[in-house]
């Protein structure tokens, strides 16, 4: 089957002929990416357009980092991030992402326009989550997940991470759906980073068509992340800073838009737009 005609998408999302591409907005001042930058309201709303302007088809909005070891934000802190810029970039005829693992955040970001839930726990931290998510009616992304932040590390223990991630994920999607959201709605993250060491991260990637066979929408967030770090230093010398793994970013960009990916979430959007866009191209070729 051509990965074009596998990608799908999830009931109440737009319907793309590529990978789509989410832009990060990290409304948060301690995200390992770029913790800081767009904390204020105006300045967040503003990187989202910037986004969208580049080439992001969707924007994730997330008001607490959930880098490995980062502490949790108050729900009262979480709303008063996320929810005014989700206000902002609706107004704007952004579609909006918000990227949260609390069912009160969930719901009032979705009152303010966002038309995606996309939770990193899966539903799994907030047992509030699913029952709102369901009522919302919205789509909602479930990633593979074992727990926060300050624990994923000690967690990333697999005999074969491919088949246990595929196993969990199967288990949380019927969790999911058996708790009233439409299968249809669903979302699946193999979670890259999260509980999982540099090379359970590069054996997901060498296996995102076993990930597509649950039948679903696929989302591939790797920007930045840690095991890009190992890939660029090389043996025994210090991986780069995360703003100097964009390059690399895009090009797992365009091996997940390859293999049938229906998104891509990365903080700088411009060459993973290119990156995507090209991998259409070459699929159309044939």
């Amino acid at each position: 089957m051509s990965t074009l005609r596998g990608r799908g998408t999830a009931r109440g999302l737009p319907t793309f002929d590529r990978c789509a591409v989410m832009g990060v907005v990290n409304v948060t001042p301690d995200s390992f990416s770029d913790g800081g930058r767009w904390f204020d309201t105006t300045a967040a709303v503003k990187h989202g357009l910037e986004l969208v302007a580049h080439g992001a088809d969707l924007v994730d909005v997330g008001g607490e980092s959930t880098r490995p070891g980062a502490t949790r934000v108050d729900e009262d802190e979480e709303l008063r991030r996320v929810v005014p810029v989700v206000r902002g970039l609706a107004a704007e005829g952004v579609a909006v992402s918000v990227d949260t693992m609390r069912a009160s955040v969930a719901a009032r970001a979705v009152e303010a326009g966002a038309i995606l839930v996309n939770d990193v726990s899966g539903g799994l931290a907030d047992p509030g989550m699913v029952p709102a998510v369901a009522a919302a009616e919205v789509p909602f992304v479930v990633m593979h997940w074992r727990g926060f932040s300050q624990d994923m590390n000690r967690l990333a223990v697999y005999d074969d991470v491919v088949a246990e991630v595929l196993a969990e994920l199967r288990t949380r999607m019927a969790a999911v759906v058996e708790g009233g959201v439409d299968p249809e709605r669903i979302v699946v993250d193999p979670g890259l980073g999260f509980a999982k060491a540099a090379q359970h991260d590069l054996a997901l990637l060498a296996h995102l068509a076993d990930l597509r066979e649950l039948g679903r929408p696929l989302l591939v967030a790797a920007s930045r992340k840690r095991f890009l770090g190992h890939v660029l230093a090389g043996e025994g010398a210090a991986p780069p800073p995360a703003r100097e793994r964009d390059a690399a970013t895009a090009a797992v960009s365009a091996i997940a838009a390859h293999e049938g990916a229906w998104a891509v979430r990365v903080h700088e959007v411009r060459a993973t737009a290119d990156a995507v866009r090209v991998a259409r191209a070459v699929e159309a070729a044939r």
